[in-house]
């Protein structure tokens, strides 16, 4: 079985659609994207859908999360979340992995990690 689609409630659809494309790689689908709703493709076919929500208020454990296939792409990304005025925390080892989280532009956390 695959997962074929998330919906996220988000606080700006811009920003995360920039933030989706220019560090995770997914690309605008043949659907709508403007500042109301947004369709997200994943390489492997994965469609995200974001709606705008005047408030967004998730639980505190929900995130999403993307799996890198080294350590040093962890490294990288972070590098560059960092540079592109995000705030991520610093990468750590845990249970088997290195991985850091952040607050995406939209009002959900994100996390990035690889196996060691």
């Amino acid at each position: 079985m695959k997962l074929n689609h998330l919906n996220l409630s988000v606080t700006d659809v811009p920003a995360c659609v920039a933030m989706f494309e220019t560090y995770f790689g997914l690309q605008r689908s043949d659907m709508p994207v403007n500042e109301h709703m947004a369709f997200l493709r994943g390489e492997d076919g994965f469609l995200l859908s974001m709606f705008r929500a005047r408030e967004v208020q998730y639980p505190k454990t929900f995130h999403i999360g993307f799996m890198q296939q080294t350590v040093e792409e962890v490294h990288a990304i972070h590098a560059r979340l960092s540079g592109g005025g995000f705030n991520p925390q610093t990468p750590r080892e845990e249970h088997g992995r290195v991985t850091f989280y952040f607050d995406a532009p939209g009002g959900f956390v994100v996390e990035v990690d690889a196996f060691l």
